[in-house]
């Protein structure tokens, strides 16, 4: 049951813990692009800038979205582009995997929050890999990695 003490960890969950998530997710994008030599930025949540450095930018609104973008990759074939599409989730079940490991050899506690940091990159991993279209611009990596596979460019997919 939820109970009013739970607030404190709902708190650090959603506006904390959530956004680190979406930060690996994102990072997994950016350095799959990079290691491609490709040219990449991403952006953490919406609204007015908060920061900006190097080609991460993070939003007044953080855990409210994020999104990464990229091109001009030098290895620029279907593979390449997959595992661009695919970075996020690889690097969502890397870290669940490493806090697995942590935990199991007693280098990290056992805390809800390393559970609160699982059960969100599972979230992730789930959803991204959910073919479908969430607007004119932006579809999940699993939709754009299964066009890739159908030899389908992935912004084809917006007409």
């Amino acid at each position: 049951m939820f109970e009013w003490n739970d607030l404190i960890t709902a708190f650090w969950a959603f506006f904390l813990i959530l956004p680190i998530v979406s930060l690996i997710h994102q990072l997994g994008h950016w350095t799959m692009a990079k290691v491609l030599g490709g040219d990449s930025n991403l952006v953490i949540g919406r609204g007015k800038t908060l920061v900006t450095f190097g080609p991460i930018t993070i939003k007044r609104i953080y855990i409210a979205d994020s999104s990464c973008s990229y091109k001009g990759l030098k290895i620029n074939n279907k593979l390449a582009h997959i595992l661009v599409h695919s970075g996020g989730i690889i690097f969502n079940l890397s870290t669940m995997l490493i806090l697995n490991l942590f935990i199991s050899i007693d280098i990290i506690p056992e805390t809800s929050y390393f559970y609160q940091f699982g059960y969100f990159s599972a979230y992730y991993v789930f959803f991204a890999l959910l073919p479908i279209k969430y607007n004119d611009e932006h579809v999940s990596d699993g939709l754009a990695i299964y066009e890739i596979l159908r030899d389908i460019d992935p912004k084809d997919v917006f007409d």
